[in-house]
């Protein structure tokens, strides 16, 4: 006979979906970043800005502060308008730091910074992440209200929030 009550159980990773998006208003410019959040019924909103800075900036830093709002290590299906950011951490990130954070043509990565804060993110957090593109502006949800947030992040920076 077991007793069933003494077996350890193994809990399964919270599942997170994550909507992001930046925004520039010039680039360079004042730039915002925002990021919907949703896990089993409960929404965050989270979002921030600054001057001087630009639109992939803002796009990886939506990323990067979403992924920072975990507080464990999620199974995460993110969904960005960005192709830099989707390419760049899916594609381009092993050779950039083969060759010491330089591109195919030597040159030094752009925003490195913020590629060395995302991929060390992603080695440290334990999450599990599936990467999803969608098209900017047509109609999702989820990126429209991402989208939102961003440009609020650019009033912040402009000192209108």
């Amino acid at each position: 006979m077991t007793d069933s009550a003494a077996e350890p159980t193994i809990s399964q990773p919270q599942h997170v979906v994550i909507y992001t998006d930046g925004a520039c208003k010039g680039n360079p410019g004042p730039g915002g970043w925002g990021a919907l959040l949703a896990s089993g019924g409960t929404e965050k909103e989270i979002f921030g800005g600054e001057m001087g800075t630009t639109n992939n900036r803002m796009e990886m830093t939506a990323v990067i502060e979403a992924l920072a709002a975990l507080k464990k290590p999620c199974t995460v299906t993110l969904y960005l308008d960005s192709q830099y950011v989707l390419k760049g951490i899916t594609e381009w990130i092993h050779g950039w730091k083969a060759r010491g954070w330089r591109t195919a043509a030597k040159a030094p990565v752009k925003n490195v910074d913020l590629w060395q804060r995302l991929d060390a993110l992603l080695v440290s957090s334990g999450h599990s992440i599936d990467w999803r593109w969608v098209r900017g502006h047509n109609g999702d949800p989820g990126n429209e209200r991402a989208d939102a947030l961003a440009n609020k992040g650019v009033e912040r920076a402009l000192g209108r929030l």
